[in-house]
């Protein structure tokens, strides 16, 4: 799963995000790759009228890959990358919602992927549908979102 939380002056706060099940057919890649990455930062923009973005990312090695910093690089007029320092998982909104995602998880047991997927994209939907929720993601960093 990728997700992005996001915040537009005058507009409530979003949760967009993507969640490919891996099947294990072969050639099928595992993960999220830099193309997934960047589909995901583009439908951000497209959802979010064209605004200008800045995703703030963690240090997970696929945000370093060199096509997505190309992809970044390509687009820099209207995307802006600020990254977090190793380990600060706590200064990420998002990871706010992987946590609550996972407490709502904790007593069910799904016997397969294909058990788990609906599960997971009904919870993401509910979160999605809570802008509060979402706004006390963004409080928990403790991280202010007006400019210096």
């Amino acid at each position: 799963m990728a997700g992005l939380v996001c915040v537009r002056p005058g507009h409530e706060t979003r949760l967009i995000y993507r969640t490919p099940t891996y099947q294990g057919r072969t050639g099928e890649k595992k993960g999220f790759r830099a193309r997934e990455f960047a589909d995901l930062i583009t439908s951000a923009r497209r959802r979010l009228g064209g605004a200008p973005l800045i995703v703030v990312w963690d240090a997970a090695s696929t945000h370093h890959a060199k096509r997505l910093r190309e992809f970044c690089n390509r687009n820099s007029d209207w995307l802006t990358i600020v990254k977090l320092p190793p380990y600060a998982p706590d200064l990420n909104p998002v990871e706010g919602v992987w946590a609550h995602l996972k407490k709502s998880l904790a007593n069910l047991a799904p016997r397969t992927i294909d058990d788990l997927t609906p599960l997971v994209k009904n919870r993401l939907r509910a979160i999605q549908s809570r802008p509060q929720t979402l706004n006390g993601f963004i409080a928990e960093t403790g991280l202010g979102l007006e400019p210096p």
